[in-house]
Order: C-alpha cells, then structure tokens, then sequence
C-alpha cells in the first residue's frame, strides 16, 4: 500500500491513484488537499479541499527556494526538501492551519466527517517517499485533534 493512515485518515498521492498503486476502500472519500489543482487532478478525487492547501505565498517561496538550489545542480527531490526546510514550511503551514479561518472551518468539518464514521483519504501530488508533502502534516494534525478529543 503506497501512502499513510490512522485509524480513520490515510493519505497518498496523485500517481499511486492514476496507476493503482494505492487502493481506497469502498468507504473512503478521496479529498484532494490541493490550492492549485489541475483539471486532471479534480478528476481523480471525490471533492478538493483549497484552504487545506499551503497558501500561495508559501508555495511560492518554496518554490523560488527550490528553482534556485535546482540552478546550483542540486537534484529534484533534494532541492524541494531543502527548500521546505529553508523556508521554515512545517512550522508555516502548521501556522496556517491554526490561524486562517477557512483552514480552520475545513478542519473542523473533516473532523466531524471522521468523527461520523468516514473514511477520508488526503491527496496531493507529491510521493511523500522522495519529497516532503503537506498532507502528512496535515494528517498529523488532524489525528491529533481526534486523540485530543477522545475520537481516534
């Protein structure tokens, strides 16, 4: 199985679905995590979720970062994660997530979702096993909110 999961939350990655290399259950609901998604993505989830994504400001400095280090002939995946660390993405987005009303209001609703018995499965583009991604911080969060409320 390519991706995470808790109890109630999995994630994974835009290619496991398109070449099945992750199956979602019956039950699950695919919610894409995406602030840009691309027509193909929206066609490969249930339903996308913008305010989940970074917002553009970080990804833009991300990517800046990550163009720069790709120019001193670091390699793909190197120059994304060392980019996400130079731009202090963890503590941003988990920033993010805190402080911005929509996120809030998304979170909020994803939690009730699980807490009603579905099943969601978080989705993005990047294979969190080269690259840093989003939507595992986003899982954690969301799984921590669950143990906090007594609901994992």
């Amino acid at each position: 199985m390519t991706g995470s999961e808790s109890a109630r939350i999995r994630d994974t990655y835009l290619a496991a679905l398109q070449h099945d290399l992750f199956d979602p259950q019956p039950d699950e609901t695919l919610v894409g995590v995406v602030r840009r998604p691309t027509r193909w993505f929206a066609g490969a989830v249930d339903e996308n979720v913008p305010a989940l994504g970074p917002p553009t400001d970080l990804l833009d400095a991300v990517k800046d970062e990550e163009e720069t280090l790709k120019m001193r002939g670091i390699c793909d995946e190197e120059a994304h994660n060392a980019a996400w660390d130079a731009v202090d993405f963890d503590a941003r987005y988990r920033a993010h997530l805190r402080e911005s009303p929509e996120a809030s209001e998304a979170m909020a609703d994803l939690l009730r979702r699980v807490r009603d018995g579905e099943g969601l499965v978080l989705v993005c583009f990047e294979n969190t096993e080269k690259k840093h991604c989003h939507r595992t911080i986003l899982r954690a969060e969301l799984d921590r909110r669950l143990a906090d409320s007594g609901t994992s």
